[in-house]
């Protein structure tokens, strides 16, 4: 009965996805290809001193990049420090330094980590400052994907667009009209959108119970559609304000997934050969569909008395949708950079947890976030292009653009920041005395194995952008905040920075014709070494780490 279930919501998902990946990819290619300006386009052109016909190289469109981040990250850290004093703070007091430093590098990391309750921000912050950057965060993403895919398509070109037409183009023309349809969607299903504070309620056993209600709709459709996960309430969406019914579970699971797996569309009609889309597409849903399979699997043969007793391992999911809902949507939102949770990942299965920790330490590119899954999955195709080169004894190429030991260089460095933040911020979290006296003493709700998996899952979860946590860590110490916090901006914009500096390298190359010894990029071949490719560095990585914590407690 579990499986069919399964079956029968990925294939609704399927179908829903199927039915728009054509026109949502081929539209989000006319956006950031088409030469026209919307009216209000252009105004924020004129106010900002932007010239959208002139495109910049990489090295300005990594400043600029940086730059807009970095105004983000001040801005959104100064609403914190003076919420009390804005309008609609619902008596709140002002975010401490700490906090409001780790949430303002989450969010403009596309991140979301919250070591904070959700509840405790007012609504000026959560619309003025949260909503805004859940936005703006994942526009920069698609930029940079788009960037990339420039830089395939160009030919002896030194620039790869402008950053600021396309940060508005993806903000208004894609990620607005979506998000405004959304949230109409999720209030029809009963989501809170309303700006009526607190409310005083019985409860059946004679209590009073203080009910928050605020603008939710709003924010939660962008935090799906967006690949954000921050929720407005601390249990996220498996609270009833966020996410009432099953169908609403499912649909915000639509939400994170459609512009994920309808980029590889964008990614072939821009690049003039939409075989090659097609073959990126299969290579994320094989691994999407994959993981979901084996989380399955672990979860619906819950071993013990409990599980025995209901049927599976219940223990942390979310009843009112029952078990299928909640491992769709904790394959689907640790597969994306999405921190948005409906049932407890602490709560899993030992391998139930490992499956969504391997899932970000992926690189989450099966489909991944709003454009950091495709550019990621370029990475690796880029990878798997030269291994293969390298098999016939021939010079790799990538859609016409050479794969030198420049490109290689890049690539590389790519791959590796992921793994050395996340291994370096658990190996300093218990190999320095007094961090690791903090991490025992105050942050661990539980020691050996399953506390190794609960650091090892946030630092995979800070550094991939992810957000979610096992929810026995407290992460809220000056170590976890701070570390947490460095390892998401770090994790973000380093890899952005080599992404771009890709899309320069290949933009000023020409196309070079293809041989006999080219690998077809768009066969199975090339899928199956793409996909094999992200699955052993992966394994080559962190195998031993994770022997030591989830496989170890398995096996217990």
């Amino acid at each position: 009965m579990l499986w069919a279930s399964l079956a029968a919501s990925i294939a609704t998902l399927t179908l829903l996805l199927g039915l728009l990946y054509r026109p949502m990819g081929d539209y989000m290619a006319w956006v950031y290809s088409s030469a026209k300006n919307l009216k209000v386009e252009r105004w924020a052109y004129a106010v900002m001193g932007v010239d959208p016909a002139k495109q910049q190289s990489w090295r300005a469109y990594l400043r600029a990049v940086l730059y807009f981040s970095l105004a983000g990250l001040l801005l959104l850290y100064l609403l914190q420090r003076v919420q009390q004093w804005l309008p609609y703070s619902q008596g709140g007091g002002n975010v401490e330094p700490a906090i409001a430093f780790n949430t303002a590098a989450s969010f403009v990391a596309n991140t979301n980590w919250q070591a904070y309750s959700g509840e405790t921000l007012s609504y000026s912050v959560q619309l003025a400052g949260l909503t805004v950057q859940n936005f703006v965060s994942a526009a920069t993403g698609m930029a940079v994907a788009v960037a990339l895919i420039r830089g395939l398509a160009y030919r002896r070109s030194g620039v790869i667009g402008n950053f600021w037409v396309d940060l508005i183009r993806g903000s208004l023309r894609i990620l607005l009209p979506i998000s405004i349809l959304g949230a109409l969607v999720l209030i029809t299903a009963g989501v809170v959108q309303n700006f009526n504070g607190f409310t005083q309620v019985h409860t059946l056993t004679g209590a009073q119970q203080l009910i928050p209600g605020g603008p939710v709709a709003s924010q939660e459709v962008i935090k799906e559609l967006g690949t954000n996960g921050g929720g407005f309430y601390n249990a996220n969406s498996s609270h009833p304000f966020e996410n009432p019914t099953g169908w609403t579970s499912l649909f915000e699971c639509f939400l994170i997934l459609l512009i994920p797996f309808s980029l590889p569309r964008t990614f072939g009609t821009m690049v003039g050969d939409k075989r090659q889309g097609y073959a990126i597409l299969v290579t994320m849903a094989v691994l999407y569909l994959g993981s979901m399979a084996a989380l399955a699997a672990f979860e619906f043969s819950g071993h013990g008395g409990a599980p025995g007793l209901a049927g599976a391992a219940m223990e942390g999911k979310e009843t009112r949708f029952g078990l299928v809902q909640s491992v769709i949507f904790a394959a689907t939102t640790t597969l994306t950079s999405t921190g948005a949770v409906n049932s407890m990942h602490d709560s899993y299965t030992s391998l139930g947890g490992m499956m969504q920790m391997l899932n970000m330490l992926l690189g989450e590119i099966a489909p991944g976030g709003v454009g950091s899954g495709l550019y990621g999955m370029l990475v690796i195709a880029v990878i798997a292009v030269f291994l293969a080169g390298l098999l016939v004894g021939r010079t790799p190429e990538y859609l016409g653009k050479k794969i030198g030991p420049s490109q290689m260089k890049l690539a590389s460095l790519y791959i590796l920041v992921m793994p050395l933040l996340v291994l370096a911020g658990v190996a300093l979290s218990f190999g320095v005395p007094a961090l690791k006296g903090s991490i025992v003493n105050e942050s661990l709700a539980n020691t050996g194995s399953h506390g190794l998996s609960e650091v090892l899952y946030a630092f995979a979860s800070g550094a991939n952008n992810n957000g979610s946590a096992f929810a026995g860590l407290d992460a809220s110490t000056p170590w976890l905040t701070a570390s947490i916090a460095v390892a998401m901006l770090l994790g973000r914009f380093i890899p952005i920075a080599l992404v771009l500096a890709l899309a320069g390298s290949f933009a000023a190359q020409d196309k070079i014709p293809a041989t006999a010894g080219t690998l077809p990029t768009h066969r199975p071949l090339f899928i199956s070494l793409t996909a094999g490719t992200a699955v052993l560095v992966t394994a080559l990585v962190f195998f031993p780490v994770l022997a030591l914590a989830p496989i170890a407690e398995g096996l217990m």
